[in-house]
């Protein structure tokens, strides 16, 4: 399988790390204008091993790829993770408002315009907005409601497409080298340089990146190195710190790697964690979203046992975080930069007070959010969110095109709506549901009328014809027949005048899908009751006729069948059971070892075999009527069985 240049390049085919890169490439690395990408990466490049291509050398699909989002993946888990991420999700919004999707350059862009600023610049609209924000939004909720307040209707009443309401600066500086291989760029996060280096950067960030190359440390020497919570922190660090949902987590990194022999030797440089420490109290309110406190705030003190632990629990993990902060307060004042994410007023609180002895400040210049969506608050997070801030990306780079009016964007044709139902169908379906509910519950009054009611008739066909049950069931008396309603069954025939000879898809009269003898035995009366000349019997397929007093006495006769089998039956069962009680005591029977049956007697037929054997040659109605009894008395015998213990 042929490898892309960037995975065969000595440069790109393993992470860069902006603290220490190679002399040669940095000495020939020129700034990008445009900060426009391709798809060729995800959030993170691989350390090692080349990214799936779509077709291998057989000829076989091994794509990983994301069609909506035009990206591609190593392996499949990195396409599972992209699918789960908030990139993904803002696309799919996208697609459903049936606006073409971004890429992740510009999604990230969009993340950084976010009106989130925990550094006190934000308007006052936002910070009302803040105050009554939800503590666990995500970035992505962030986003798409930042975006709904931006939108507004022009003066003809029209939708203006979504758009930053300044031009805002990109979240990376886009870097190129003669020794990277044609059209690959690197990117280097704005967010990891101050304030001051930002302002020149378009025309000193070369230098400004040399003075930031640190010299790695070796394995060893790294322990030796260690410093815990000192008072003084001179090796340069960052301070990352995440809170929400009743999860915090913090670490001080340090910016100078760690080299490491990885697989075949090669050296791998890794992020060195000086200090760390994470938290969890219950403090969301299960299922139901939001903080106690939040929850306090908009409805009032809640007085269950949950709420006091809750806010127990919120007092309980203030009183942490600060007690660590003010440990760690020699190293954060001593870090470059701070990293915060703080999402909703209560944990900014916590973190930003203000309280005495408080460590962090919302106008502290080195302060940062993340500019790029992270998850649950943990350590590996923030070691990740590290790597994600210190690692260059790898990507390719395209010329960047000029902002589209709102008549430029790509216009995608709607997709087809079902049909609108007419007034004459809406009314079909309508009697259709009414008298379906009817037929099933039996109610053969209620049937009648509501053919009365709505002046409609016994053959009224089911619509729509050829859905679900009305294939096999068009009208009310096939309904009634498959249904055994064999009240229904003689009502419609009786007194609505419906139509036995009506064959439906299958060609079948509804005489033929009744289910039981009392269901046909109705059409049998019903033809009595009508006589021969109400209709065409013989098409109907109905016998010879019956009179309300035979088909009475048919089925008490079959009732008295019934019980007088069940009664044989279980007298023979009583008597089977005897005769082995007594043949046990005498030592007739033994059993063989390790079978389980008696030596020399006959085999016993199998359950199914005695059952099959009992039915045989009773009426439905019989055979329900004799499992039943079955069932009662399993049902007695447990009960008796359990009294006994």
């Amino acid at each position: 399988m042929a490898k892309r240049p960037e995975e065969t390049n000595p440069y790109t085919k393993r992470p860069l790390y902006i603290y220490d890169l190679p002399p040669e490439l940095i000495e020939t690395l020129t700034l990008h204008t445009t900060s426009a990408i391709g798809q060729i990466s995800t959030e993170e490049q691989p350390e090692q091993g080349p990214v799936s291509r779509a077709v291998n050398e057989d000829g076989v699909s091994t794509s990983t790829a994301c069609t909506l989002c035009k990206a591609t993946f190593r392996d499949v888990s990195d396409q599972r993770q992209h699918v789960r991420s908030d990139f993904h999700k803002y696309n799919l919004k996208l697609q459903l408002k049936q606006l073409p999707p971004i890429d992740e350059a510009t999604f990230v862009k969009k993340i950084g315009e976010l009106d989130e600023s925990i550094s006190g610049s934000e308007s006052s609209e936002s910070e009302d907005e803040e105050e009554n924000a939800n503590p666990n939004d995500t970035t992505l909720s962030a986003l798409l409601k930042r975006q709904a307040r931006i939108a507004h209707q022009d003066e003809e009443g029209g939708q203006v497409p979504l758009k930053k309401r300044g031009p805002g600066n990109a979240p990376m500086y886009w870097l190129t080298s003669p020794k990277l291989p044609e059209g690959i760029g690197l990117g280097v996060y704005r967010a990891i340089l101050s304030n001051d280096e930002q302002e020149s950067a378009h025309k000193n960030l070369l230098d400004i990146l040399k003075k930031k190359q640190i010299q790695p440390v070796h394995a060893k020497q790294s322990s030796q190195n260690q410093i815990t919570t000192s008072k003084s922190f001179s090796d340069p660090h960052f301070f990352l710190c995440m809170i929400g949902g009743g999860h915090f987590a913090a670490a001080i990194i340090g910016l100078a790697p760690e080299i490491r022999k990885g697989p075949g030797g090669v050296e791998e440089r890794h992020a060195v964690v000086k200090a760390h420490k994470t938290f969890h109290r219950y403090t969301t309110r299960r299922k139901q979203g939001g903080s106690q406190s939040a929850n306090d705030n908009a409805k009032g003190n809640a007085h269950s046992v949950g709420s006091s632990i809750r806010r127990a629990n919120e007092a309980a993990l203030e009183m942490d975080i600060r007690n660590l902060l003010s440990e760690w307060k020699g190293m954060i004042d001593s870090a470059e930069l701070v990293f915060i994410r703080a999402t909703g007023s209560q944990n900014r609180r916590i973190l930003f007070g203000p309280y005495d002895g408080q460590v962090l400040t919302s106008r502290d210049k080195r302060l940062r959010s993340f500019p790029f969506s992270t998850k649950r608050a943990t350590q590996n997070e923030l070691i990740r969110a590290f790597q994600e801030l210190t690692r260059a990306k790898v990507d390719k780079l395209i010329e960047e095109e000029p902002e589209k009016t709102t008549e430029q964007p790509k216009v995608q044709k709607p997709k087809p709506q079902p049909a609108k139902p007419t007034p004459e169908q809406e009314e079909a379906l309508l009697h259709t549901s009414q008298l379906q509910n009817l037929i099933r519950r039996s109610k053969a009054p209620g049937v009648l009328l509501y053919l009365k009611k709505n002046n409609l008739s016994a053959n009224y066909p089911f619509y729509p014809p050829d859905q679900g049950t009305n294939h096999h069931a068009p009208t009310p008396l096939h309904l009634a027949a498959s249904q055994n309603a064999a009240a229904v069954v003689t009502a419609l025939l009786t007194k609505a005048d419906a139509d036995p000879t009506i064959k439906n898809a299958d060609g079948k009269v509804p005489y033929d899908i009744a289910g039981d003898s009392r269901t046909h035995d109705a059409f049998r009366v019903a033809r009595h009751t009508l006589g021969e000349k109400a209709h065409d019997w013989s098409a109907a397929h109905v016998p010879t006729p019956l009179t309300p007093e035979e088909a009475e006495a048919k089925s008490k006769r079959e009732a008295s069948e019934a019980n007088t089998a069940e009664a044989e039956h279980r007298k023979a069962d009583l008597e089977r059971i005897k005769q082995e009680e007594e043949d046990r005591k005498l030592g007739k029977i033994e059993k063989k070892a390790g079978t389980g049956k008696a030596l020399g007697a006959v085999p016993d037929k199998s359950w199914t075999e005695k059952n099959e054997e009992d039915l045989r040659g009773l009426t439905p109605e019989m055979r329900q009527r004799l499992e039943r009894e079955r069932r009662a008395r399993a049902a007695e015998a447990r009960m008796k069985a359990l009294g006994g213990k």
